[in-house]
């Protein structure tokens, strides 16, 4: 991937084509971004430009045998690790086991997040984890001799599911890596990296992308109108990964649209019969769509208190969304906008901890029932 192919963020291409001119890279980097922000990309491209043969002063050339491999994530100094489910014929997966259907979901969805890597692989109800079979595999290719480029590159996307065992076996070799070898962290939260990690990487912090850059990209990759392509640019939050959920109307955005409607109505009634069987539902779609739900909720949440603040120009919903919140958003103030979040991040957290989702989504509609009666 070029830089020229990685939407707006210009401030961190400048940094990261600096870095490289000067030959000041940073052994160890983490690039810390939400989804759709593009550190992934970012990363694919900086990759690219330090593997080029000829170089520009703005981007790869595109065009050496270096860049074709990198490009096709075929490069044998280019290595990847991302989270992996158990599959049938391995009981200790790695990420060398999954290299053509990352090849695949990279070529298609450079942009893509973690859920989409999930169904990418067909993992179910499986949750991907970066496991310890994963560090020996990295320690062993990164402590042999580079086969064509000057340069090793390891990229780790959701290092922050690596899981203790993993990130500690990988403490000494990030402090003190082999000559000419870089590792390039991806997450999207620091909170669940271990502090050891953290301060053995420099840290690179991918912001939104810019309303005028987003506007750029939806156009670049998707014909519509100005307007239409301005009022995304304005909806997705930074992300292109919104915009492009906005774009298609995705399964999962309807879903978790209808979800919350169903769960703010049905908790603001206390119609408990109605909310078992939403419970029992919502119960079957697996965690790692369940903590997607939340975290939609969580964002529905917070625009919603900014409609009811007459913050209209603020307000970051679709169509529909803004359509339910005209009505919704008076029941949501500064009064209870804190307690609805605490009850929203604890629910999460409780599934990422893997509790009974079944007991956690009944809890979180018990409280909001209380929650939304306040005055």
């Amino acid at each position: 991937m070029l830089f020229a192919d990685v939407i707006g963020q210009e401030r961190i291409k400048a940094h990261l084509l600096s870095s490289a001119k000067e030959n000041r890279i940073s052994h160890a980097q983490l690039f810390l971004g939400n989804e759709g922000y593009g550190t992934l990309p970012l990363v694919l491209a900086y990759a690219q430009y330090i593997m080029c043969l000829n170089p520009t002063e703005s981007d790869a050339c595109g065009e050496c045998t270096a860049c074709r491999k990198v490009s096709k994530l075929q490069h044998p100094d280019l290595h990847f690790v991302f989270p992996v489910v158990t599959r049938k014929d391995t009981d200790k997966p790695v990420s060398d086991h999954y290299i053509n259907e990352w090849r695949n979901f990279i070529a298609t969805q450079p942009y893509g997040n973690y859920n989409d890597w999930l169904d990418a692989i067909s993992a179910e109800n499986s949750q991907g984890i970066i496991r310890v079979d994963e560090s020996r595999e990295i320690i062993r290719k990164l402590n042999m001799k580079s086969y064509e480029s000057e340069y090793k590159i390891m990229v780790i996307w959701y290092a922050e599911k690596m899981n203790a065992e993993t990130a500690n076996k990988l403490l000494k070799l990030l402090e003190e890596p082999p000559a000419n070898t870089f590792f390039f962290l991806i997450a999207q939260s620091s909170e669940y990296l271990l502090t050891t990690i953290l301060s053995r990487t420099q840290l690179v912090k991918v912001t939104r992308i810019t309303e005028d850059e987003l506007f750029l990209g939806i156009k670049k990759h998707h014909p519509m109108t100005d307007d239409k392509a301005r009022e995304l640019a304005r909806l997705s939050e930074g992300s292109y990964l919104l915009a492009k959920e906005y774009i298609s109307a995705s399964v999962d955005t309807i879903q978790n649209f209808e979800n919350f409607t169903q769960l703010m109505r049905l908790s603001y009634k206390g119609n408990f019969i109605e909310l078992v069987k939403w419970v029992d539902e919502i119960s079957k779609i697996g965690r790692e769509k369940q903590k997607a739900f939340l975290t939609y909720s969580l964002r529905m949440v917070r625009e919603n208190l900014v409609l009811n603040q007459q913050q209209k120009e603020l307000v970051r919903m679709s169509t529909e969304e803004e359509t339910f919140a005209l009505r919704f958003s008076t029941f949501i103030h500064p009064n209870n906008t804190p307690l609805l979040n605490q009850e929203l991040d604890k629910a999460y957290l409780h599934i990422t901890r893997n509790a009974n989702p079944k007991v956690v989504f009944l809890d979180v509609c018990i409280k909001l029932n209380r929650i939304l009666k306040m005055g």
